[in-house]
């Protein structure tokens, strides 16, 4: 897809949260530029005439085997534009609040050829460590965002980020 279509594909991600308040996100690179790694939230995109709450769960359970017992709110719309694969995107993130008590996978992973192509590493971090982060971080504003939801003082309306 072209930055010059005139709809960004849809997509839908989750901040998944532990009882110790981790966050889990999945490294990951560009198999055509190794040197293009990013940290990121689970997801993906959407399927035909799937719902964005739908797609976040079915992604969740696809990528890290964890089971979410159910979605928390919306927090951010994120629209994004890059270079990956030799190719340029245009993406619309649909991002919600998840938690799990158990972080052992529930069920067997299901990863895209693509994934199995990128994907580096999966990790828990603290805010702390998030913040000490250097690498790459999807949206670049997450440790800001995380420290404001975990203090209350996140928006009560989903944000719209763009970058």
């Amino acid at each position: 897809m072209s930055t010059t279509a005139t709809s960004p594909r849809i997509g839908a991600r989750v901040l998944l949260l532990d009882t110790h308040d981790r966050v889990l996100l999945v490294h990951a690179c560009d198999p055509h530029d190794r040197s293009h790694h990013w940290w990121e939230l689970p997801g993906g995109g959407l399927d035909d005439g799937e719902k964005p709450e739908d797609a976040a769960l079915r992604e969740v359970a696809e990528e890290t085997g964890l089971i979410i017992p159910s979605l928390g709110r919306k927090l951010w719309v994120r629209e994004s534009r890059f270079h990956y694969k030799g190719r340029d995107h245009h993406r619309e993130d649909h991002v919600f609040l998840g938690r799990v008590t158990d972080t052992a996978p529930q069920v067997p992973l299901k990863p895209t050829e693509n994934e199995k192509a990128g994907l580096i590493e999966r990790r828990w971090w603290t805010a702390a460590e998030l913040r000490e982060c250097s690498d790459k971080l999807l949206p670049g504003r997450l440790p800001v965002l995380l420290d404001d939801l975990l203090a209350g003082v996140f928006s009560t309306t989903p944000l719209s980020l763009i970058d």
